[in-house]
């Protein structure tokens, strides 16, 4: 199929690749719904939801042909706490107005905002959220049972979710279950292996993520048989009610808090909600844009729109809120997708699955779930990512390295706040530094003194040039060039007429101005622009 085939407007031109790669999604999807919903402290029936109108409804409205999207890992941090805080319901109400929020964004054509966010910024924010998926996830990774007695450690916490991620998994220690250690083991070891191995790389049809869950549930089948000790039952199972009637199947979905509406911290979540989910799906557009082998370009305005209807329509109905998710694209594109019928057919996969097979999701045990997620996390925050930010150098590492610190310590919000105000100040300190290039200490006596501004000199720069302008020695020759400049300000331009007007001719300096165009003149300045 040809390019212009492939952006045909029909979602069914081509159906046939579109439906296989439809199915590696829905394959790599399902387990990820699951484990995502349930690390975010909702059940398990509400990653299911969000799954589905990711697929369904967003995979319709969405402009990207590769995109895909579901509950995200970077959304747990918030998620998890906003429940905990403002309980179910009144989350909900959080989810829908996000949603509204995104709608607005859209409308107002903010889908270029990611790009003014400083990369070092994302990129710790990212890393902070992969740290915390491992701390959350390492308690599960061993069969940490709340209600279990027993004190291995000698170590209590009569609340662990008021306690720091390290008192809680070291609380965890406590209660380590050897069966759900060795599905956990069993499961790295199988996601590892399909993410390392080439051959296993090459089963497109056959994503690790799967074959981890399947073979935890053979696993826990096993023990049931042989070994009753290592069995894994209960709370460490995937809960996922199971309707016996098509009401009992919609009584399943819950309805947000409106009475709610008047808590400022449902706004405040909202506001967060809107901005980590935008931001993390108009770049995981931009990622899949460039990973799309028809180059096709995704307008982050429709998709702001798009994921706006779909937080609306999951999490009224008690889903979560979603985001295009990067590894679920990528999934898609290395499938071969060329429309968006691909993600939308995964989430018609998934409503079905729910509907006819719950009984089997309920064997899947926590640990596999926990392992995905562990790997995740890993991802995310892996050693290359603060070896890669270090090597970029201070001005990014030290904003990274800052947001990642206070969005484990502190919370998502101020770490990424915290982060762009350290960022902003490197940038305005760069840009101070950059309007204008002047060596004094390699000036000599008797030397014309070049100062060649930068191609834009904002207001920023007015006290550094002003600065430099004071010690110009007496009775040099200074020569100011805008050959290669296309915008100064009104006030550095002043700065530059008042300059030579008076201080020069008083420390007698020659002053000879290059390249100044158009309406600037030195008895005459009015606009910034240099033509």
């Amino acid at each position: 199929m040809n390019k212009s085939t492939a952006s045909s407007k029909s979602l069914f031109s081509s159906f046939k690749t579109d439906a296989l790669s439809g199915v590696v999604v829905f394959l790599v999807a399902l387990p990820l719904c699951l484990g995502i919903s349930v690390a975010s402290g909702a059940s398990a029936f509400s990653g299911i939801i969000t799954g589905i109108i990711g697929g369904l409804v967003v995979g319709y409205l969405s402009g990207s042909h590769v995109s895909v999207s579901g509950p995200a890992a970077s959304l747990i941090a918030i998620v998890i706490v906003a429940i905990q805080d403002l309980g179910f319901e009144a989350f909900l109400l959080a989810g829908v107005l996000a949603g509204v929020f995104q709608l607005i964004l859209g409308f107002a054509k903010a889908g270029t905002f990611s790009n003014f966010i400083p990369s070092g910024v994302i990129q710790g924010m990212l890393s902070g959220i992969g740290l915390i998926i491992i701390f959350k996830e390492i308690p599960h990774t061993i069969g940490y049972d709340k209600e279990h007695e027993g004190d291995f450690f000698n170590y209590s916490l009569t609340d662990t979710a008021d306690g720091s991620y390290i008192d809680e998994i070291i609380h965890s220690l406590n209660f380590a279950h050897s069966g759900a250690i060795i599905v956990t083991l069993v499961s790295l070891a199988i996601l590892i292996a399909f993410s390392q191995v080439n051959f296993l790389k090459k089963i497109k049809f056959l994503p690790g993520a799967l074959v981890a869950v399947i073979l935890g549930v053979v696993l826990n089948e096993i023990f049931r048989v042989f070994s009753p000790s290592l069995y894994i039952s209960g709370d460490h199972l995937v809960e996922l009610p199971v309707p016996g009637s098509a009401s009992e199947f919609l009584g399943q979905f819950s309805l947000p808090d409106f009475g709610a509406i008047l808590n400022p911290e449902i706004w405040v979540t909202a506001l967060t909600i809107a901005a980590v989910a935008s931001i993390a799906t108009l770049l995981t557009i931009e990622a899949g844009d460039r990973l799309d082998p028809y180059k096709r370009y995704s307008n982050g305005n429709t998709e702001l729109k798009a994921q706006g209807v779909g937080n609306i329509l999951s999490c009224l109905i008690g889903g979560l809120p979603m985001t295009s998710v990067i590894v679920r694209t990528t999934a898609n594109i290395d499938a071969g997708a060329r429309s968006k019928f691909s993600a939308i057919f995964h989430g018609f996969l998934v409503l079905l699955t729910v509907i006819l097979i719950p009984v089997l999701l309920n064997k899947i045990p926590m640990a596999s779930l926990a392992a995905i997620l562990l790997l995740i996390g890993f991802k995310l925050a892996s050693p290359s990512v603060f070896i890669k930010m270090w090597r970029i150098g201070k001005y990014h590492f030290i904003p990274f390295m800052i947001t990642t610190i206070c969005v484990v310590s502190l919370d998502l919000l101020k770490g990424v706040g915290l982060g762009l105000v350290v960022s902003s100040m490197f940038i305005l300190k760069g840009n101070m530094k950059l309007a204008y290039f002047f060596k004094k200490e390699k000036h000599k006596e008797g030397e014309d003194i070049h100062i060649d501004l930068a191609q834009e000199v904002s207001f920023l720069n007015k006290a550094a040039i002003k600065q430099t302008l004071s010690h110009i020695p007496e009775g040099s020759k200074l020569i100011i060039s805008a050959k290669n400049t296309v915008y100064i300000d009104y006030d550095v331009l002043e700065l530059i007429k008042d300059f030579k007007r008076n201080g020069a001719k008083e420390r007698n300096i020659t002053v000879v101005l290059q390249g100044f165009k158009g309406s600037y003149n030195v008895e005459n300045t009015y606009e910034g622009h240099v033509y």
